[in-house]
């Protein structure tokens, strides 16, 4: 019998399938053989059970993992606080009273609970970052198709990106090795060269953005398409959850109203020339980007300009549009981004977060382990130590 602390919640199935001694939770929506891709909804509930693992199943298996069961999320995918009415809502070990974030809510909360050494997740808008970051581990979104996506749902998307969450940098270079047989961990030694990208946070986020950052030495940057880039990627997520679940949500199949109402709202303002500008805006900012890493290792901004809002203030939409505004553009680029946890000087969740070269995944993990330490004030890691 598994030994599953009281948030219980978040993981959704318990399974047993591996004999390793890394011990991994699968976001909802990643094909296990013989269960119903669910997704979170009650929608997909009575899917036929797979006849496959997904690849990254697979994958994890091969390199010795015991994957524990599957972790909750927010239903299809397609809301940032975690909240779900019908598996119910992963609570935020460390910070009870805030959302977990979402969508990879129950990724993050086994992370923060020490139920698993690692866990999967998926980010199509910041869904691995923005709940690491709420619930204080770290969260990789690795480089655009870096990771096989076989047997994921959406099966088809232009943004989303399979990626680990782990409690130590160390571990998530260690959960990217499961997950990628390329994966080739990096000198973690430093020193790096950091841009540091303008960026607008409340007061409490940037002190602790700078207090992290104390004694080392970055360069400022600027990334004027930040805004078009999180709008346009706005557009393309909506068109393609549209077409993705805009029939399912028409059906009148169970589902959480407010998530219904989003897909069929996507599926009506949907325009061609409205995403035929957003992949324009795709293609500068993505130029923009490699342009501000020619000469860096990498750049480095706040995770999310706010601290997670408490499950009471989520109620109101307004406390969750800044939530991603720092996240998404980096989706819609296609480059590597991690997120590192910090904590205000309340104690508070926050993050800081570093953006890399595209295929630079080793690097960008490289870069994690050396600032992660430099905030802890800690000594280098020995060779193959995963802290």
């Amino acid at each position: 019998m598994l030994d599953i602390p009281s948030h219980a919640v978040a993981l959704s199935r318990p399974l047993a399938l591996g004999s390793g001694s890394l011990r991994v939770a699968v976001k909802e929506c990643i094909a296990v053989a013989g269960l119903p891709t669910r997704c979170g909804s009650p929608a997909l509930q009575d899917s036929p059970p797979q006849a496959a693992h997904a690849r990254v199943v697979e994958a994890l298996l091969a390199a010795g993992c015991a994957i524990l069961g599957t972790a909750n999320m927010h239903e299809l995918a397609f809301g940032v606080t975690g909240v779900n009415a019908f598996l119910g809502t992963p609570v935020n070990p460390n910070w009870p009273a805030r959302i977990p974030g979402g969508s990879s809510s129950g990724s993050a909360a086994l992370v923060a609970a020490g139920t698993c050494d690692f866990t999967v997740g998926t980010d199509t808008g910041g869904s691995v970052r923005m709940p690491a970051c709420c619930c204080g581990v770290f969260g990789l979104k690795p480089t655009f198709g870096r990771i096989d996506r076989t047997g994921t749902l959406p099966a088809e998307s232009s943004l989303d990106c399979i990626g680990p969450l782990a409690a130590s940098a160390g571990m998530l270079a260690r959960a990217m090795e499961c997950l990628d047989p390329t994966f080739r961990r990096a000198d973690a030694a430093g020193p790096f060269q950091l841009v540091r990208i303008e960026a607008e946070a409340a007061g409490d986020v940037a002190a602790a953005f700078a207090g992290a950052l104390a004694g080392v030495a970055t360069r400022p940057g600027l990334l004027p398409c930040m805004r078009p880039a999180y709008e346009a990627g706005l557009v393309v997520i909506d068109a393609e959850a549209g077409r993705a679940y805009g029939a399912l949500a028409a059906s009148g199949a169970p589902m959480d109203e407010t998530v219904r109402a989003r897909i069929l709202q996507a599926v009506k303002s949907f325009s061609p020339g409205a995403l035929e500008r957003a992949e324009a805006v795709r293609r500068a900012f993505r130029a923009e980007v490699d342009r501000a890493l020619e000469s860096a290792d990498a750049l480095v901004l706040p995770t999310m300009p706010v601290v997670p809002p408490t499950l009471e203030e989520a109620r109101d939409m307004r406390a969750l549009i800044p939530l991603t505004a720092l996240l998404r553009p980096f989706n819609l680029s296609g480059h590597p981004a991690l997120t590192v946890p910090l904590r205000t000087a309340e104690g508070l969740p926050a993050g800081l977060q570093l953006v890399g070269r595209h295929g630079e995944d080793e690097r960008l993990c490289a870069v994690a382990e050396w600032l992660a330490r430099r905030i802890a004030g800690e000594p280098a890691n020995l060779p193959g130590q995963d802290r």
